[in-house]
């Protein structure tokens, strides 16, 4: 069994009524704000006209949803109306329920690696400084060993000497071993030296971080191939997932972050953190569409064990009410 199936399935209830407690606080700002939105856009009628469509087409683009996911979802909507002729204001909040939830991008609840003869479960993260892609890393270190997992991380962010301290800081709170070398090293040397270590200690999962730099596409371009190429040589499958790490507070700033780093490697997985300090949670349905990558985590919190795997229905539910 892989490691996300343990994350999925190894849960009491009292852990899974506790991770859905956590997801609904930490949805609070973004929920209160579009409730309140969609109220006002659907005041004193009583079905689905064109009026109400306007209205929340802005309530979509101004909750941060944007403008081709938007487009998509009144358009869905308006063929739901003319197809049940007799849907009202009323049912607004169950459409729009479903509607999202049939057009997001499925997150895997499980892994897809076999523990058995491919070696460690590679994941290379990327993402701009601030985001929370090292606290990220580290949550999910913490994660991955909570369910036994043996797990090795690889600092090679080596262009910021508070970016590998910060990680070191992280393997000693999660008791996971840190390979990193001098301030300035090449980062593929520092993730080839990583899966080195991780085959010989006979890691599960190994996560490397990378620099967060954005202003030279073409140099980030080529320094994550170089260091995607470097760990194909002790793990040919390597990186199993690239996964990018993106602010949700930000909101479209977060969607042009995401078609710069996708337009530079193959990003797989998506990681939106800071969920429970904004109202812009609505961005977590337009970059999953737009680019047709699954959301994979989302962070609520600031402890520990506020990083959740990303359940695209118990989102939409917590997001439009039940």
């Amino acid at each position: 069994m892989g490691f996300f199936s343990l994350f999925s399935r190894n849960k009491t209830a009292e852990q899974t009524s506790a991770e859905k407690a956590g997801l609904e606080r930490g949805l609070d700002k973004t929920k209160e704000s579009v409730l309140k939105k969609i109220t006002r856009a659907v005041a004193g009628k009583s079905t689905i006209d064109e009026e109400v469509l306007d209205n929340l087409e802005e309530v979509l683009v101004t909750s941060d949803v944007g403008v081709e996911t938007t487009l998509e979802i009144i358009e869905r909507i308006q063929e739901r109306v003319k197809r049940d002729k007799y849907l009202g204001t009323a049912e607004l909040n169950k459409v729009l329920r479903e509607e999202i939830c049939a057009m997001l991008v499925e997150s895997p609840q499980q892994d897809p690696w076999q523990q058995e003869g491919n070696g460690p479960y590679v994941i290379m993260v990327v993402g701009v400084n601030g985001v929370g892609k090292t606290t990220t890393i580290g949550k999910l270190a913490y994660k991955f060993k909570q369910n036994g997992a043996k797990v090795v991380l690889g600092a090679a962010d080596t262009f910021r000497a508070a970016a590998v301290e910060q990680l070191q800081e992280w393997g000693r709170r999660t008791d996971v071993p840190v390979v990193a070398q001098a301030m300035g090293s090449d980062p593929a040397s520092v993730a080839f030296d990583t899966l080195k270590s991780a085959v010989a200690k006979e890691a599960d999962v190994v996560i490397i971080d990378t620099a967060g730099r954005l202003h030279n596409k073409i140099g980030l371009m080529n320094e994550l191939s170089k260091i995607k190429n470097v760990m194909k040589k002790v793990v040919p499958e390597a990186p199993h997932e690239i996964l990018l790490v993106l602010d949700a507070s930000t909101g479209q700033n977060a969607i042009e972050q995401a078609k710069q780093f996708t337009a530079a490697t193959e990003v797989n997985a998506l990681a939106l953190t800071k969920l429970d300090g904004t109202a812009k949670g609505g961005v977590a349905i337009g970059i999953s569409r737009q680019f047709n990558i699954p959301v994979k985590y989302i962070g609520v919190g600031e402890k520990i064990d506020d990083l959740q795997l990303f359940n695209k229905i118990s989102f939409v539910e917590s997001l439009f009410g039940e």
